[in-house]
């Protein structure tokens, strides 16, 4: 009867043999990709502004309010509808920077934790994600006012 001895491989050989068989990735292309799906977003999201602007005789700075809100809305739409996903998955990146790719991640966390109830499932498991990212905004609102209130004060001094 002959033992089996196992290899203990070191981190060293091991990272080797992973980068050797790690399947090459097409970064251009996902460069590519994420560039021209978030540059659509972001013509979609001007060619709203221009909507409000003309139709309903917003201002430039006025029109910004509605604009993120349909996009917030389009975006739960088609995250809700299981499309965002097919795109996000396209397009990886360029779907995660504007601000539909927020509402996509706190629409994705509501839904697939909808079974759980209202409070327990949605409520907790949406903010999970979104919640440090909401703090971070908040907190870093306080400091530019913070800063802003400090520069007035000292030049109205």
């Amino acid at each position: 009867m002959t033992e089996h001895k196992q290899r203990i491989l070191t981190q060293k050989e091991y990272q080797q043999m992973a980068k050797a068989n790690e399947p090459k990735r097409p970064v251009l292309a996902n460069c590519v990709r994420a560039f021209l799906v978030g540059g659509i977003i972001c013509l979609i999201g001007q060619g709203i502004t221009d909507f409000y602007i003309f139709c309903f005789g917003f201002t430039e700075k006025s029109a910004g309010n509605p604009t993120a809100a349909t996009l917030i809305f389009l975006s739960v739409l088609l995250t809700s509808l299981g499309v965002y996903d097919h795109i996000a998955q396209w397009a990886g990146a360029g779907t995660a920077v504007p601000v539909t790719g927020f509402a996509n991640s706190m629409a994705s966390a509501a839904l697939e934790h909808r079974t759980e109830g209202y409070v327990l499932g949605v409520g907790s498991n949406m903010f999970k994600l979104a919640g440090s990212v909401i703090v971070f905004g908040v907190f870093s609102a306080f400091v530019i006012a913070l800063i802003r209130t400090l520069i007035a004060m000292i030049g109205g001094v």
